[in-house]
């Protein structure tokens, strides 16, 4: 398999929102990805994590196109990459 993967390969993201007042974080974070993705299944499917203490957000796998339309979500405070780490064993097997 190729090294590069497709720009539209899904991928996790740690996406950071505000935190909701009067709904449960977990709903409003289906809720989010629902008006991206299309259907609330979709969004169960992509959910990785629901981030519900310390911050307000959660983790999804999305394609870039995703991670564009979830920026321009009211609530929506920042999108980055999950920074999960794979170990290789051999030379040349590690991936980033």
């Amino acid at each position: 398999m190729a090294a590069d993967s497709s720009s539209s390969e899904a991928k996790v993201h740690i996406v950071y929102t505000e935190r909701p007042e009067d709904e449960e974080p977990e709903a409003y974070h289906i809720k989010t990805l629902t008006s991206v993705l299309g259907s609330e299944d979709a969004a169960k499917e992509a959910l990785v994590y629901s981030y519900k203490h310390a911050a307000s957000g959660f983790s999804a796998k999305l394609t870039p196109d995703h991670v564009s339309q979830l920026l321009k979500q009211p609530g929506v405070l920042q999108v980055v990459p999950s920074q999960t780490l794979q170990l290789h064993s051999g030379p040349g097997k590690a991936q980033v």
